[in-house]
C-alpha cells in the first residue's frame, strides 16, 4: 500500500509572525513619540498663558508703584520668579521634542534647573511670609510689615532670594549634560561623582527638609490657627483674606507636592540597594510629569489673581483699555488684592496721605467760612 504525504505538510506558504508580534523597542518608540509630541504642547500654552498674565501683573504694579503694599511686594516678587522659570520652557520643550535631548550645553542646564528650584524655594518661602503676617495680625494684632518697619518690609524678599539661591548650591555643581541609559538620549541632569552617593543624599535632604519640610509645617501651624480663630470672628474681611491667601498656597502645594513626593520617592529608591536599571525608567517617567504639572503653576497664579481679587481686575480692564487716568485716586492707590483692607501704607505713602488730608481740611474749612461771609456781604450790600 502507497502512503501520500502531502496535505499540510506540502504548503510552503510563509507566515508573518510579526504581525501579531510588538516588541518591547517598539512600545518605548511609540510612548517616546507621545512625549515628543504632548508635552512641548503643554510647555507652549504654559509660556503663552504665563508670560502674557505675568507681565501684564507687572506692568499693571509698575503704574501704581507709588502705592505699592505688602501684598504688591509679595506679588511682584513670585511674578519676577514665575517670569524666569517660564523663560526656561523653550529648552526643556526642545530637550522633550528632539531625538537628541538637551544640546545647549552644561552651562545653560545649569541655570534652567537652578531657576526651576528657585521658583519653588520664592514661592513657598513668600507664601511663609505672607502667611505669618496673617497669623501674628489675627492672633496677636500685631503687623509683621508695617510703615514703622522699613527694613524689615524691603530686606525680607531679598533674604528669600538669597536663601533660595544658597539653596541650589547642588545644582550649580552637580547638573550637567550627558547620555542617558539608552546612550541615545542626551539629558539634563544631575552627575555625582562614582563616591558620591551621599552627596546625593544629602543635596535632596536639604531640598527635603529646608524647602518643603519646614516651610509646610509652618504653614500648617499658622493656618489651623487662623482657621480657628476666624470661627469666632464676625469680621467678614478677615474671612476674606484668609481664603484668598489659603487658596494661593492650596493651589501651590497641588502643583508642587507631586513633584515632591516624587523627588522623595526617588531619594529612597536610590539609596536602596535595589537594582538601579530596574527604577531609573520608572522614576524618570513620574519626575518628567510632575516636573510638568510644577512648571503649570507659574501660569496659574495670575488667574488666581485676576480670579479672587477685584482690585486686580479692575485694573486689568483699565490698562487693557488705556484707561489708567480715568480711574479714582481711592481705586488706584488700592492693593491689588482685595484682602487688604487692614494694610498700612508704605512710609512715603503715608506722608503723602497725610499731606493730602490735610490740604482736604484746609479747602474744607475755607469753604465752610466763604459760605458763612457770602450771606453777610449781600445783606450788607441790601
Amino acid at each position: 500500500m502507497e502512503v501520500e504525504v502531502g496535505g499540510f505538510l506540502n504548503d510552503s506558504s510563509n507566515y508573518d509572525y510579526t504581525d501579531d508580534y510588538e516588541y518591547k523597542e517598539d512600545v518605548k518608540l511609540k510612548n517616546g513619540d507621545v512625549g515628543q509630541v504632548l508635552i512641548p504642547t503643554v510647555y507652549s500654552v504654559v509660556l503663552a498663558l504665563g508670560l502674557a498674565g505675568n507681565v501684564l501683573l507687572l506692568i499693571v504694579l509698575a503704574q501704581k508703584r507709588r502705592c505699592w503694599r505688602i501684598s504688591d511686594i509679595v506679588i511682584l516678587n513670585h511674578g519676577v520668579a514665575d517670569i524666569l522659570l517660564l523663560l526656561t520652557l523653550p529648552f526643556w520643550a526642545a530637550q522633550a521634542a528632539q531625538q537628541s535631548g538637551w544640546c545647549f550645553g552644561t552651562p545653560l542646564c545649569k541655570i534652567c534647573g537652578a531657576v526651576f528650584n528657585i521658583n519653588f524655594y520664592c514661592g513657598i518661602f513668600l507664601l511663609v511670609c505672607i502667611s505669618l503676617d496673617h497669623f501674628l495680625s489675627i492672633t496677636r494684632s500685631v503687623q509683621l510689615y508695617s510703615h514703622k518697619k522699613p527694613i524689615l518690609l524691603w530686606a525680607t524678599p531679598l533674604l528669600v532670594w538669597f536663601i533660595s539661591l544658597i539653596l541650589t548650591i547642588p545644582d550649580w555643581i552637580y547638573l550637567v549634560n550627558e547620555k542617558d541609559t539608552t546612550q541615545v538620549k542626551t539629558l539634563c541632569v544631575h552627575k555625582y561623582s562614582n563616591s558620591g552617593t551621599d552627596w546625593q543624599l544629602w543635596a535632596r535632604l536639604l531640598h527635603h527638609i529646608v524647602g518643603l519640610l519646614l516651610p509646610a509645617a509652618t504653614l500648617i501651624i499658622c493656618w489651623s490657627c487662623i482657621l480657628l480663630r476666624l470661627q469666632c470672628s464676625p469680621k467678614d474681611l478677615q474671612k476674606q483674606r484668609a481664603v484668598t491667601i489659603l487658596l494661593l498656597v492650596v493651589v501651590f502645594f497641588i502643583c508642587w507636592m507631586p513633584y515632591s513626593i516624587t523627588l522623595v520617592v526617588d531619594t529612597y529608591e536610590n539609596s536602596s540597594k535595589k537594582p538601579q536599571d530596574s527604577l531609573s525608567e520608572g522614576s524618570s517617567n513620574s519626575l518628567m510629569v510632575t516636573f510638568v504639572l510644577a512648571c503649570v503653576h507659574a501660569c496659574v497664579r495670575p488667574l488666581l489673581y485676576l480670579l479672587l481679587c477685584a482690585n486686580f481686575r479692575k485694573q486689568v480692564v483699565a490698562t487693557l483699555r488705556c484707561e489708567v487716568g480715568v480711574q479714582s485716586k481711592d481705586e488706584f492707590e488700592k492693593s491689588l488684592w482685595e484682602m487688604v483692607a487692614g494694610e498700612e501704607p508704605l512710609p512715603h505713602q503715608s506722608h503723602e496721605t497725610n499731606e493730602l488730608n490735610q490740604v482736604s481740611i484746609k479747602c474744607d474749612q475755607h469753604n465752610d467760612d466763604d459760605e458763612i461771609k457770602t450771606p453777610y456781604h449781600d445783606s450788607e450790600d441790601t
